[in-house]
């Protein structure tokens, strides 16, 4: 009998430890598994500013193409720029020549027509070119009842030397005028140019912003992942939200 009871008493010594290794290794376990759950996130977001019409407008109206380079899309904005410089270029070319010829017709006027210079309008210049001298000018506003218009001999006096140097003079005076009326154009295809790169400038600028209000963010995740048998993993997951 007594050898029973030792053999019981004995038997339960050894089955208490092992059943408290039991109830720690289920503890582990348990942990574990909470572990590998709480992975520890790490999130990062990529936000961008929106580009603003405004400065694109600005950008273009300053210099053609500067507003779709402000938009990052310079391969259109660049024939905006070249426009504007052959445009400059021409403008400058055709000011320098007018105002060369406007010297030319001014300095025949002198040389032939024996007027002078100081105090003289371009309407002035214009008549010249019409009648051989002043009192044929006169003659006809007179005739006309339009004697407001009629010229002081005294100051506004000519008389071309011929015929032939009045149509010369005509001429050159026209010529001039035709450049001066060449600038207008040009200045308006400058002005085009600039509003055609606005209106590409703006539409580039809407087109970047939506595409780019498409890209919500970009997440990263990364965990550990342990267990009791294998090594500690690490776990690195990428998601792109459109």
């Amino acid at each position: 009998m007594k050898k029973i009871i030792f053999t019981i008493l004995f038997a339960t010594a050894l089955l208490f430890p092992q059943s408290e290794n039991i109830l720690k290794l289920e503890h582990q376990v348990k942990q574990n598994i909470v572990e590998f759950k709480q992975s520890n996130p790490l999130q990062t977001t990529t936000t961008f500013r929106k580009k603003s019409t405004g400065l694109a407008v600005l950008y273009s109206l300053l210099l053609p193409g500067m507003g779709e380079l402000y938009a990052d899309s310079y391969s259109s904005g660049k024939f905006f720029t070249i426009s504007d410089g052959v445009l400059w270029g021409i403008y400058i070319g055709v000011n320098s020549s007018a105002n060369w010829k406007q010297d030319k017709y001014q300095t025949f006027a002198v040389t032939n027509g024996g007027i002078t210079k100081a105090g003289k309008t371009d309407t002035y210049y214009s008549i010249i070119g019409i009648y051989l001298n002043i009192d044929d000018y006169n003659n006809q506003k007179a005739l006309e009842r339009d004697f407001g218009a009629m010229l002081d001999r005294n100051k506004f006096s000519w008389n071309w030397q011929n015929n032939e140097a009045r149509k010369q003079y005509r001429d050159i005076w026209s010529s001039s005028e035709q450049s001066f009326n060449d600038l207008k154009f040009i200045a308006g295809a400058l002005i085009i140019n600039r509003i055609a790169s606005v209106i590409n400038a703006v539409r580039l600028v809407s087109a970047f912003n939506k595409q780019k209000e498409k890209e919500l963010s970009w997440n990263v995740s990364v965990g550990v992942k342990r267990s009791l048998t294998l090594p500690t993993i690490l776990t690195l997951n990428f998601q792109t939200k459109f």
